[in-house]
């Protein structure tokens, strides 16, 4: 399994050649943009984070520099579906061009299909913290079926509310007490571990701030369940960077085989769903006994894992498929990957990754791009 090896500025062919000249504008965070003319695509470097003026800015000069640089004059331009993001902004404030919307999972989806010239349909186990759904949640733990032009969401994580929406990425105890209630069904004690961190009061203002859709979205993120138990394990309440709580919980990893925790698809309202209410419990149940977190941690990463695998695999046999890209954020777990990947590949499936590009956002601009060029050859713009 060859992992990201990390992405150098140039060019990389899209499988489909682009009947007009194209720009891909990119996501929010880890920002890039991509020119595309026939089949060549050209990725810019990183920008970073465009909330941030100074990369906005940086942003912009590269696109006209790129423009320049390759005598490219966009006719057609893709964007985030996110309509707060600022490269969506850009997008449509761009005159003289055609735009086409792409929801951000089938970019993830799109972008690892087209790095290996793959134009068959495939499954797609992408996890991230976020991007935003047509039907206006926070989607980010999407099970989806597709090709470059189209997809369906097959299966997610259940969604849970996202207490105090930006405020739940920073203070991943937020999310500890939006999956315990959920798992649970009632507003959740303060757990043991976090009795240090986070006061009681702070505890029960939460429920309050859960209750308010306005301010506390639905979600149905991988990163913030894995958010979540990092922060029932007491290993991290407040984050200082992204992807902070995830990271350190791979780290508390024991070695040897613990188990998994329970991960059920589920069918509920018509919907197919990863529960995790289960893994929660159990999660709580074993700390409360005093299990080792890194026992807790091997056996979460492990449910997670076996899960994605299965619920892939009879996707594939559904719809009789034999390729399963895995990406987004998330799958820079190095555990999650390897292990779901070596699932995967017992059962007979081919597994893609991100390889020349990085699997968390630095990789959307082009996703969108082979995107486009694919709706526009089908006369789907």
């Amino acid at each position: 399994l060859r992992r990201s090896r990390g992405y150098v500025p140039g060019s990389i062919d899209l499988p489909l050649s682009a009947p007009r000249p194209l720009l891909a504008c990119g996501a929010q965070q880890k920002a890039a943009f991509c020119l595309a003319r026939g089949r060549r695509a050209r990725v810019s470097h990183h920008i970073g984070d465009l909330e941030h003026y100074p990369a906005l800015v940086a942003y912009r000069d590269g696109i006209e520099h790129f423009e320049r640089l390759f005598a490219l004059a966009p006719e057609l331009v893709a964007h985030d579906l996110h309509p707060g993001y600022a490269s969506t902004a850009y997008a449509l404030e761009r005159a003289g061009v055609e735009t086409t919307a792409v929801q951000h999972h089938h970019a993830h989806l799109a972008a690892c299909l087209a790095e290996h010239g793959c134009v068959e349909p495939a499954v797609g186990a992408i996890y991230d913290g976020s991007g935003y759904g047509p039907d206006g949640t926070v989607w980010g733990g999407e099970l989806l079926v597709g090709d470059l032009a189209s997809y369906e969401r097959a299966a997610s994580l259940r969604p849970v509310r996202m207490p105090g929406a930006a405020a739940a990425v920073r203070e991943p105890w937020r999310m500890a007490w939006a999956w315990l209630a959920e798992a649970r069904g009632e507003p959740p004690p303060l757990p043991s571990q976090l009795a240090r961190a986070v006061s009681a009061e702070r505890w029960r203002q939460v429920g309050s701030i859960a209750a308010s859709a306005a301010v506390s979205p639905a979600t149905s993120s991988m990163g913030r369940l894995f958010d979540a138990v990092a922060a029932l394990c007491g290993i991290r309440a407040v984050a200082t960077y992204e992807g902070q709580a995830a990271v350190e919980l791979e780290g508390w990893l024991a070695p040897g085989d613990g188990g998994a925790y329970p991960l059920p698809l589920v069918r509920e309202d018509g919907r197919a769903l990863l529960d995790a209410g289960a893994l929660i419990r159990a999660v709580a149940d074993d700390l409360a006994r005093g299990v080792p977190v890194g026992v807790v941690s091997r056996r979460f990463h492990e449910g997670v894992a076996v899960a994605t695998a299965e619920t892939c695999a009879g996707l594939a046999e559904l719809h009789g498929l034999r390729t399963v890209v895995l990406s987004g954020g998330v799958f820079q777990n190095r555990t999650l990957l390897e292990r779901t990947a070596a699932l995967l590949g017992a059962a007979g499936l081919r597994v893609l990754v991100p390889e020349r590009l990085p699997p968390n956002d630095g990789g959307i601009a082009y996703g969108q791009a082979a995107v486009a060029a694919a709706r526009d050859r089908a006369g789907a713009i």
